[in-house]
């Protein structure tokens, strides 16, 4: 599936210009008949059309948005001239291209499968290795200071709040909106290189964040162009510490995609290009998503001993000198994935005293941490067959994800739902599988 030209979209748009329109001035200068289908098909397809064409639509642009528009603008630049797809300009303007085509585009690569090879790997040598940008200062229409960031800030946590408490499939469209309309042209204006340090922080927080709504709403692609966006930008801030918390969330959406010995290899870069940098909460969720992977690898010596490390460093955890993004280590979240690892492991004895552990803090955690606890122990007690003991946790587990809109929520209810089918003949069984039907409307 091709990549969709975002950037003439964008500029499309910018110049409130129709596909019809863009395609009926194409035809006046060369003749052609071009029609909005034709346009449509160069962005959803990304394709060049022959001849002057492409020129012809940069000359149309730039009369219009009175300033120049190159092929590399329009994204139909063949000659290999263009900047390098990592150089901080071109990122933030295919970047805000995404962020508008997602804004107006509901189902904007819905059903593309998410990059792999060098399309991953390379955004993150590029965050680990030299040179860095040794000066993010811009020159713009308007001038913006410490004060607009931190009106950005606050957005950003009320948008975390409202994904942990409703879910990320209603949040993802208004934190969409939000950075189209809102922040797109906050990174357009005028700012000091330490104005543009903190910018950069807090707007790759934001996109981050969309990041994880989409994931959340079973957005793969997209959820990993906002990683990778946030990762560049990351790099920008100079924040070591917030790149590695990038690096992470791509490792756990590489774990929900069964992609273990890449898990791996994403903490470790996060470790090793950051380490010193990382704080307690980040290291040992790096750490647990290891053991994890290792779990799911059958390596029980590498799991038990990355879970050995990641309790260590849950013991240096202080909430106070954590930043906002690592505020989902609470107390509780290790056990609750050190419980999952030994699962795998078949260790179903130990798994279930993890898990219980996890339960008993849940009152400290937010909704959606106390879901996957709940479902957790759930899980590890039917596989032991105490169907009775599972029920208690089960029914736990849904009466907090009642109402939120969550596709990785609704998996862990699929899960446990699962886990009990094979006691479905009983009646306590089937009411709590009735229960999840009609609540969450799963259609299982």
């Amino acid at each position: 599936m091709a990549e969709p030209n975002i950037l003439l979209a964008a500029l499309i748009e910018e110049a409130e210009m129709s596909n019809a329109g863009l395609a009926s001035r194409v035809n006046q200068h060369l003749g052609t008949r071009y029609d909005h289908t034709a346009v449509a098909r160069w962005i959803r397809d990304h394709a060049i059309p022959r001849g002057r064409a492409p020129q012809v639509m940069c000359d149309v642009l730039s009369q219009r948005l009175g300033r120049t528009i190159t092929m590399s603008d329009i994204g139909m630049d063949r000659s290999g001239t263009a900047h390098s797809s990592s150089d901080l300009e071109v990122v933030v303007t295919r970047t805000t291209a995404m962020w508008r085509q997602d804004a107006r585009q509901e189902d904007f690569l819905e059903g593309a499968p998410p990059a792999s090879g060098a399309t991953v790997i390379m955004p993150l040598f590029e965050w680990e290795n030299p040179p860095g940008d040794t000066d993010v200062s811009r020159a713009g229409p308007s001038v913006i200071g410490v004060g607009d960031v931190e009106q950005l800030r606050t957005a950003r946590h009320r948008y975390q709040e409202m994904y942990r408490r409703a879910g990320g499939i209603p949040v993802r469209p208004r934190l969409t909106q939000y950075l189209a309309e809102r922040v797109a042209p906050v990174l357009s204006a005028s700012y000091s290189d330490a104005t543009g340090r903190k910018l950069y922080r807090t707007v790759g927080s934001l996109t981050a964040l969309a990041g994880i709504c989409a994931y959340d709403a079973s957005r793969q692609a997209l959820a990993q162009r906002y990683f990778l966006s946030a990762l560049r930008m990351a790099k920008a801030s100079a924040d070591r510490r917030f790149g590695g918390y990038i690096v992470a969330l791509l490792a756990n959406q590489a774990m929900s995609q069964a992609e273990y010995r890449l898990v791996i290899q994403y903490c470790e870069t996060a470790l090793r290009a950051a380490g010193g940098d990382l704080t307690p909460a980040l290291v040992s969720d790096l750490c647990t998503m290891q053991a994890r992977a290792y779990a799911r690898l059958g390596d029980q010596q590498a799991c038990h001993a990355q879970m050995t490390r990641s309790e260590s460093m849950a013991g240096r955890i202080r909430v106070g000198e954590e930043p906002d993004e690592t505020s989902y280590v609470q107390p509780g979240l290790v056990e609750t994935q050190h419980s999952e690892a030994l699962r795998q492991l078949g260790d179903l004895a130990a798994a279930e005293e993890y898990a219980s552990e996890a339960v008993r803090t849940a009152d400290q955690a937010h909704l959606r941490g106390q879901v996957h606890r709940y479902a957790g122990l759930a899980i590890v007690r039917a596989q032991r067959g105490a169907v009775d003991e599972a029920l208690e946790p089960a029914r736990e587990m849904l009466e907090r994800v009642r109402g939120m809109e969550s596709g990785r929520l609704h998996d862990r209810v699929r899960q446990v739902r699962g886990a009990l089918a094979g006691r479905s003949s009983e009646p306590e069984v089937r009411e709590f599988a009735q229960r999840a039907d009609a609540e969450l409307g799963l259609g299982l």
